[in-house]
This record gives structure tokens, sequence and C-alpha cells, in this order.
């Protein structure tokens, strides 16, 4: 079976090579972590061997920032290696976690691992969220070194495709050593695909720990920073994806009809895709400034933000939030960094992989659903004219963060059985 894996992995790899070729020789994307991706990381050369924390981009990255913050606090003298695939999780990385050496990922070839794992040769490794590479884990069970799933998850698109092949899954989820999961649905997926019960555990989900408490004069800060003034009613679009772009702006336009001076904070999931979206701005006919011009002039309609790292921060600037990737079929991303300042959330139909955390923003009245352009420009609408019913969504999006913290702290008492 692991040599089927290997071979399907080829197959996938070789379809691929167009399009790798494309980004690498035309937008010079993957150069530089060709090696890296190949197991030719840099050697580890400090005298203790690291923990090896895997984060595959910028949501993992945020996530395992609380952890890797309360590891170094126990075990001061353990080094700290981190891995992404993606450069945007590398450049956040090193913004959130300074001074850490990071890697890209190897990809998932027996000869490609075992050539990374040769130059590092870790203490341990944290796997992130779904991060569950078959030929990765295989060899480090081989070399002794143990292996744990850290803020797991099995999201319910997911599932049933791992279903169809748990006969061997199995197998590698009981060469894993600690299951932490996010919720009891989560643990009971991964039991039910193979995991060994006695080593799962639901923890809770570290995004709740990675967003802070509220600083009240933070969000005046941050409209100063970007040239807004500090009354003017704005809606940042967080993490928006392809196809989405043109949904959100046809809301804002649909919102400025009934809030005139409303101003929009557009921020891209990608980075690549910022040229597209410029294009789409333009097409729009609106006066619009890119973040790193700030302070933008008074009259801007719409900041484009071109910088990365910080997202979490400019929603502090926001009177409503929408969180992308949930108006197209994505799977929505996190909404607690808006809720941790208070802010108001909408989101889409799409919220798959944080189905939990959309729920129970529902169920508390901390956010609002919409279906299409009409319903995003509606919800930002009512709340723009209803600052009290803003200011309760807010309160309950903040006591969703403060009841659901403590991950960080339950996973680490059980890294104590490894570490």
């Amino acid at each position: 079976m692991y040599w089927l894996y290997g071979l399907g992995l080829g197959a996938f790899f070789l379809a691929a090579l167009p399009a790798f070729l494309f980004q690498a020789i035309l937008r010079g994307k993957y150069r530089r972590s060709l090696r890296e991706r190949l197991g030719a990381v840099p050697v580890w050369t400090g005298p203790t061997p690291p923990l090896w924390v895997h984060a595959v981009s910028v949501g993992e990255v945020l996530a395992a920032v609380p952890l890797v913050r309360q590891i170094e606090a126990r075990w001061p003298e353990l080094p700290i290696l981190m891995s992404t695939v993606t450069d945007t999780g590398r450049g956040v990385g090193l913004q959130r976690l300074p001074g850490k050496p990071f890697v890209f990922f190897p990809l998932d070839f027996g000869w490609v691992v075992n050539r990374a794992l040769d130059r590092i040769r870790p203490r341990a490794v944290l796997l992130t969220e779904t991060e569950l590479w078959p030929a990765f884990i295989r060899a480090c069970t081989r070399r002794g070194i143990p292996v744990v799933a850290v803020n797991g998850r099995i999201s319910p698109r997911s599932y049933p495709r791992y279903r169809r092949v748990r006969f061997w899954f199995g197998r590698v989820l009981r060469e894993v050593r600690l299951f932490c999961m996010q919720s009891p649905e989560d643990a009971a997926r991964i039991r039910d695909l193979g995991a060994p019960a006695d080593r799962v555990h639901v923890v809770g989900n570290l995004k709740f720990d990675l967003a802070g408490d509220e600083d009240p004069g933070e969000g005046a800060r941050v409209r100063g920073m970007l040239g807004l003034a500090p009354d003017r009613p704005v809606l940042v679009a967080g993490s928006t994806h392809k196809g989405e772009e043109p949904v959100v702006l046809e809301a804002f336009a649909r919102a400025r009809d009934a809030v005139p001076d409303l101003a929009l904070v557009l921020a891209p999931r990608h980075p690549e895709r910022l040229d597209e979206v410029a294009g789409l701005l333009r097409e729009a006919r609106l006066r619009w400034a890119r973040r790193s011009q700030a302070p933008v002039p008074g009259e801007t309609a719409a900041i484009l933000v071109d910088t990365m790292g910080e997202l979490a921060r400019l929603y502090a600037a926001g009177t409503v939030v929408y969180i992308g990737g949930s108006l197209v079929p994505v799977g929505g991303h996190n909404v607690l960094e808006p809720a941790a300042h208070g802010r108001p959330v909408l989101f889409g139909p799409h919220m798959g992989n944080f189905a939990e955390m959309a729920r129970l923003f529902l169920e508390q009245g901390a956010g609002l659903q919409v279906q299409d352009a009409a319903g995003l420009a509606a919800g930002a609408v009512r709340l723009l004219a209803d600052p009290a019913e803003a200011a309760r969504m807010g309160s309950a999006g903040r006591r969703i963060v403060a009841t659901h913290r403590g991950a960080a702290q339950r996973t680490l008492a059980l890294l104590e059985q490894v570490l």
C-alpha cells in the first residue's frame, strides 16, 4: 500500500508538472524552495536535537504560535524548528516567531523525507491539523521519532475520502503517538479511521488562544495608520478567494447606496492574486489605494491589503467584518480574530472548515450568515444602522473567545508524555 501510495503521489506530481513549471518560470514561484522540498534542508548543527513543528500555511502557523510559546516557556532548553508548505505561511511565521529557523516541508516520497530527517534528526515532530503524511510518519516511526498531531481536525468534507482508505490509513494513524483534537466530532472521526482510542484526546482549538484580549485603543491606532477617520464606517473583507472579490465589490456598491461614506478594506488570501484584484478594483471605478501606500487620502473608497501578517490587527479598523472563503466553496476562515476585537462578523454558507465555530457564533448571536452579495450588503447595512446590535454581536464574540481558551495548556500537559 505504501508503494501504491508513492506511485499515486508520483502520478499526481507528473500531472501537475506543467502548472508547476509555469509558476516557477513566469512567476518565480517555488524556485527558492525546491531544494528544501526535495529534502535538502539545512543540516541541524545545534547541540540539542530540535522539536520539529510543521504548519502547512498561514492559518496553521498562526494556530501553532500560542503552543510554541508555551513549549518555549516549559522547556526553554529545547530548540524548535518550524516548517511550512506555502511561502505566505513562512512569511507570517517569520513575523510571528522571529528567530525561529523555518524550512519548507519535504514532499512525501520516502527518499525525500529520509533525506530531510537525516539532516535535521528531530527529537519529536508535531503535525498541525490534518498534515498526516504517510511516508513521513512511517520514516519517523522507523527512526524512533515520536509524532504528535496537534490542533487535529478531520473536516466533514475530507472524512468520507479518508474512510474509503481507512483499512490502510488506520495503519498510518497507529504510528502516531498522540492525537490532540479540536472537538469531540474530530476525535470520533479520527478514532473511526483507526486511531487507537487511548491516544485520542479533545483539547479544543488553538486558534482561540491566538486571539488576544481586545485593546480599546487598537481600532483608533489602526485607522490612523490607514488614514481612515475615527467615525468612518468600514467594512473589512478578510482572506477572500478567487471568484469572491466580485461578490464583495457588488455588495460594497449596494451598501454604499445606503451608507455613502462606507470604506472597504479588502485582503485577498493569496498575495500572488493582488494584481488580479487590483484590476477588479479598477473595473469597479473605485478610488482605491494599496495598504503599503498608507496613510491613504480621506476620499479613498477602498484599501487593498498588499502586506502579510497583519490582517488580524487590521480587523480592529472594521465596523463590520466579512470572513472570506465562505461565499465560494473553499471552507471559510477564522472568525476569532475579528471577534477578539469585538467586531460583528458576517460569513457565507461555505464554512465547512470552521463548521463548529460558525455554529457557535450563530447560536450565540455573534455572527450573521449570508448567501450572496445582496445578503452581505443587507447584513452590513443593518449593523451599520444599528450600532447597539453591532455592539451586542461583538460582545458575544468576545465571550466565545474568552470561554474557549486553554487548548495550548491542555496540549502542553499531554506533550509531557512525549517530551
